[in-house]
């Protein structure tokens, strides 16, 4: 059941509409955690988009100078259509306000891509130190790109680098060519349809990843919210770990001598584990949030190989 059409009634300013929206959400059991962490800040945000505000801290607040302005009868309108929405059909904001933030830039996001959230982005920030020892990154492949976030931030952090952005989405690939013509940088970053690796060509300094990587069970588990996101971006089988496995086999060939694999796996990293007990796999250390993101050398890659072709082929 939808949210009563004359519900703005008796709601006349933006503060109204803040205290409105928390205890809507609230109410709905809304799932936080793609971009926004509170009701407060889903309701911030719907409002802001609605009204065409601007928005302060982390892109997810208005500016209190504005509580109190009073709403026409159309904006109060627009903004119980985005409430409604969030509540009752449990859409993540980004998804209906089409924009999300990684790296402190602005990205265009629709059900075709996953909104950006990977933990990557604080490596990225830090140019992937220490973890990468070799020259100025002259080669960057982002695979698995879905909305391009990741490598358009690698484009903007390191200056001098030529990025790839992968998928096997051609939907997703038009979502991340968007991104790319936003940011202007069509000169720099180049798109590849492919599974994985299979069409891509050449050696990379730096190949980052946020593949899908979800477990039967944490699929099943997901809160609504998740399930509006293209499952074929989230699902890796039963242990999460099809698509994590194919990249470590395959991406020593595709890394320079001194080139760096980051990989996000998240909570398939204990199932990842588990399957190599004697491998000390180097998981980073994270202090922006999240977990689950190795870091591992194409040298390291290179004498895992044998242990991986063993261990799989059981």
């Amino acid at each position: 059941m939808g949210i009563p059409k004359n519900a703005g009634d008796d709601l006349s300013s933006i503060r109204d509409f803040l205290r409105f929206g928390v205890t809507l959400f609230e109410s709905h059991g809304l799932f936080y955690g793609h971009g926004t962490s509170t009701a407060f800040e889903d309701a911030s945000v719907l409002i802001a988009h609605a009204l065409n505000l601007p928005l302060g801290a982390q892109a997810a607040l208005i500016d209190p100078a504005f509580y109190d302005a009073k709403l026409l009868h159309h904006e109060k309108s627009a903004i119980l259509a985005l409430y409604n929405q969030r509540a009752i059909e449990k859409i993540p904001v980004p998804y209906i306000t089409h924009k999300a933030y990684f790296c402190d830039l602005a990205f265009y996001v629709n059900h075709d891509v996953l909104i950006p959230r990977s933990p990557i982005a604080e490596l990225i920030k830090d140019q992937c130190k220490p973890y990468y020892y070799g020259p100025e990154p002259s080669k960057v492949l982002d695979l698995c790109a879905g909305s391009g976030c990741i490598g358009i931030s690698a484009a903007c952090y390191f200056a001098q680098a030529e990025v790839t952005l992968s998928d096997i989405s051609d939907k997703a690939l038009a979502v991340a060519a968007k991104n790319v013509a936003d940011y202007e940088l069509d000169d720099r970053i180049h798109l590849v349809q492919s599974d994985l690796f299979e069409h891509i060509q050449g050696t990379f300094d730096i190949i980052l990843t946020n593949p899908p990587y979800v477990d039967a069970e944490d699929l099943g588990d997901m809160p609504e919210e998740y399930h509006h996101e293209p499952e074929i971006a989230l699902a890796s089988g039963m242990l999460g770990l099809d698509h994590p496995l194919k990249i470590l086999r395959e991406a020593h060939r595709f890394l320079t001598d001194t080139g760096l694999l980051i990989m996000e796996v998240g909570n398939s990293a204990g199932h990842l584990a588990s399957i190599f007990p004697d491998v000390d796999f180097h998981w980073v250390e994270l202090h922006e949030g999240g977990h689950g993101v190795l870091a591992i050398s194409q040298l390291e890659l290179e004498a895992l190989m044998p242990l991986l072709e063993s261990r799989l082929s059981l």
